[in-house]
């Protein structure tokens, strides 16, 4: 990795120069906008965190976080990565900044490593610094390791009361999800220093891991927290068939592979039920998959219409989904830019109140959605 200095300047800002291209208005359900394209010289990129002086950050799942300023991305890729394992979904996968950021720097990846016995997602803690990262340190893994590289789940989110939540994947181990004894299939709830909050739902249980805040997970690919409420909601990757839509509840197990409405990818059947006592039944399922991917409500001002909706990209539908919610109950959905951007693998809300969103392909693009 190049490791000529790397510098922040704190002047510049996601919408000052020119953009490559803006597409013509598309008019939706509840607003007109137009797609701009920022960058396409992103290598699958992955997720996205802007900074407090206005900059981007992007994760690219080959193993490098990449800056995006005063309209261009930098050629330069931050220094001080640590070494992932970059092979079929493995790579440098999710990013997300700690609540105290603008004051302490620190920021956190999640990546897969390679270990004894196989790979493993793992969650860092580092700091950002004028010259790359610094005191990158492991705070997390998803053990056991397995061979392969599906299912990873890999996803961070903060709540108000400054704990972060990871997502793990059942790596392809689908009866895991259900074995509160290990870490795959869960979503787990860590302090920021990697530490177990005292109030998890299984700490102190016998042959339980106490990291585990929910079980019965798939391949949860977004997290989010609600703007009002502050719960903590995920869509995740069902089978063939099966997607879900969740709201996240202390101790719940969200029933895989006991209770789902997918099948196998060779059309066997995995289970008669698709709900159980006992088990939380999602607010959303899809079949066929849409396969959802990143998680945002949208809480700004420059789409009123879409105020309160829920956004996730569909990589099997090559769509942006946008949900209607009430309070807690799914309403209704429809789909934007279909067959205009393939495999959009992260969308965000940016400061400046437009969405943001990243194709994950050896070409990848940076995109923005604004009104039109």
């Amino acid at each position: 990795m190049n490791r000529r200095r790397f510098v922040l300047a704190a002047t510049a800002g996601l919408t000052a120069p020119a953009l490559v291209r803006a597409q013509e208005t598309t008019k939706s359900a509840k607003a007109s906008y137009r797609l701009v394209t920022l960058s396409r010289d992103l290598e699958q990129p992955w997720s996205m965190a802007f900074l407090p002086d206005g900059r981007m950050l992007i994760t690219e799942r080959p193993g490098r976080l990449r800056v995006f300023f005063n309209g261009k991305l930098e050629r330069t890729a931050v220094p001080g990565v640590p070494a992932v394992h970059a092979s079929g979904q493995a790579g440098l996968l999710d990013l997300c900044l700690h609540p105290g950021f603008a004051t302490n720097r620190v920021l956190y990846l999640s990546y897969v490593a390679l270990g004894r016995g196989g790979s493993v997602t793992t969650v860092a803690r580092a700091e950002l610094a004028d010259t790359g990262l610094k005191n990158v340190t492991p705070i997390f893994e998803a053990l056991p390791r397995f061979q392969g590289n599906l299912n990873l789940g890999s996803r961070i989110v903060f709540d108000r009361a400054g704990l972060m939540y990871v997502t793990t994947g059942d790596r392809f181990q689908m009866a895991q999800a259900q074995n509160l004894g290990n870490l795959l299939g869960k979503i787990v709830r860590l302090k920021d220093d990697g530490s177990v909050p005292p109030d998890n739902p299984f700490v102190g249980k016998s042959g339980v891991q106490p990291e585990i805040f929910t079980y019965g997970n798939r391949n949860p690919q977004g997290i989010t927290l609600h703007p009002e409420t502050g719960r903590i909601w995920e869509v995740e990757h069902g089978p063939k068939g099966g997607d879900e839509l969740n709201i996240l509840k202390a101790g719940a197990n969200y029933g895989w592979p006991r209770a789902t409405y997918g099948v196998n990818y060779d059309g066997s059947k995995i289970t008669d039920d698709r709900s159980l006592p006992g088990m939380e039944d999602p607010l959303r399922h899809w079949v066929p998959s849409i396969s959802p991917c990143g998680l945002t409500f949208y809480t700004g001002d420059r789409f009123p219409g879409w105020k309160g909706s829920l956004f996730t990209g569909a990589l099997s539908n090559n769509a942006l989904f946008r949900i209607e919610v009430d309070g807690e109950r799914y309403r209704s959905e429809e789909r934007l830019l279909v067959d205009r951007l393939p495999y959009i693998r992260d969308v965000r809300q940016g400061p400046d109140g437009f969405l943001y969103l990243v194709t994950h392909s050896d070409d990848g693009g940076l995109f923005r959605l604004e009104p039109a």
